[in-house]
């Protein structure tokens, strides 16, 4: 994977195009001025990109290597911050530790982290468990930290180690979006976009727009990753994933992500087709506490919705609720019962056009929801990337 160019190599690279010469940046990176040239040389056959113009008064970028190298300089910097996450100073002054950690015990240390596991991350990486225990070893050397305790189930990593498989995470993602934005300044629109898709926003949201982003760049690589919105918001900050889309969180649940609104979306009640309910325009809070329900899972906006439809009526919210955060098993569970859920419109327009579901027009107040976009701040997106938020946005 082109990422997994030598991380030294790439330090050396942007001190040669911040300074412009091999001497100078071979003095400031502690190598010799051959051991630079060859590091070059090697970094730009594994990226398959020229970055520098060679001439006799020194060497400068090319228009493809200074879009890499900016993308390289914020990735560089995410291994930077280690030296205030690991405390990690000598005689008062930072020990630079971006300039001593490799790119293989990076990815070994993501990928424990990741396995809970040296086997099953060696497995992973197609390497034997020796040499990634090894390379954590050297890396917990460098650091002066113990990441790992052994568990009964493998290892359990210490709140160091994740944050540094955190910023390793984001390291490596700018690198590939480097390449991505190189891809596109070369015409070749190919680059990544993974998208994290809530409930509502995986029924239509995020298909309409990936539908119309591929129609425009066909050869872009999407993923739509959808799940818990806890383990969507690890991997959004992790560099994992680079949106979520759905119901935001209030109050914000990270200090590093930043929400846009797109809407407000209001709740409604969902029934079979047939349903006592389906046709009554005006019932009460009462009325619909004497109902069995299909609900989200505790803290969940949908479901504070839910609750607060009955606490705002002085009612307790229902007893007989079925949790289930699944649209396709709340469809079955609605059209095989008497059971009510509190969805919005757009959510089930299908199933509704189908004469299977229906919609109760009775307007609840107080249940709209705040949907829109979660995005990891100081994210820069590529241009496919900055397409796609563009489509959701025109589009809501």
């Amino acid at each position: 994977m082109t990422p997994l160019a030598n991380l030294r190599h790439l330090i050396a690279a942007l001190e040669v195009h911040r300074l412009g010469s091999v001497s100078h940046a071979a003095r400031r990176v502690h190598l010799s001025q051959s051991a630079v040239t060859q590091g070059l040389a090697k970094l730009e056959r594994e990226l398959a990109l020229t970055l520098f113009t060679r001439t006799p008064s020194g060497l400068f970028a090319t228009e493809a290597g200074l879009i890499f190298l900016r993308r390289a300089e914020r990735a560089v910097n995410w291994l930077k911050a280690l030296d205030g996450v690991l405390g990690a100073r000598q005689r008062d002054k930072p020990r630079h530790l971006h300039r001593l950690l490799t790119t293989t015990q990076l990815r070994a240390l993501i990928t424990v982290v990741e396995e809970g596991s040296y086997t099953l991350a060696a497995n992973r990486l197609q390497l034997t468990q020796p040499t990634v225990h090894r390379a954590v070893r050297e890396l917990e050397s460098v650091c002066e930290q113990t990441f790992f305790q052994r568990s009964p189930a493998g290892v359990e990593p210490s709140w160091q180690a994740r944050q540094v498989a955190r910023y390793a995470n984001l390291y490596f993602s700018e690198l590939s979006q480097g390449l991505d934005e190189v891809s596109e300044h070369e015409g070749h629109m190919n680059g990544n976009l993974r998208v994290g898709s809530l409930p509502l926003a995986r029924t239509r949201m995020v298909p309409h727009a990936v539908t119309l982003l591929l129609q425009e760049f066909p050869a872009a690589r999407v993923s739509i990753i959808d799940g818990p919105y806890e383990e969507q918001l690890h991997s959004l900050l992790q560099g994992q994933l680079d949106v979520i889309v759905g119901a935001l969180r209030h109050p914000q649940p990270s200090p590093d992500i930043t929400q846009q609104l797109l809407f407000r979306d209001p709740l409604n009640v969902v029934v079979r087709a047939g349903h006592p309910l389906a046709n009554k325009t005006a019932f009460t809070a009462a009325e619909l506490q004497q109902l069995d329900w299909i609900a989200p899972r505790l803290n969940t906006p949908a479901r504070d919705v839910f609750a607060r439809l009955f606490e705002n009526a002085g009612l307790n919210p229902p007893e007989h609720v079925i949790e289930c955060s699944s649209l396709v098993a709340t469809r079955g569970l609605l059209l095989e019962s008497d059971r009510a859920a509190l969805l919005p419109a757009r959510q089930v327009e299908v199933e509704v056009a189908q004469g299977l579901l229906v919609v109760n027009p009775q307007i609840l107040t107080g249940t709209s929801r705040d949907i829109g976009l979660a995005l990891r701040k100081q994210w820069l997106p590529t241009r496919v990337q900055t397409r796609f938020l563009e489509l959701l946005r025109s589009e809501n």
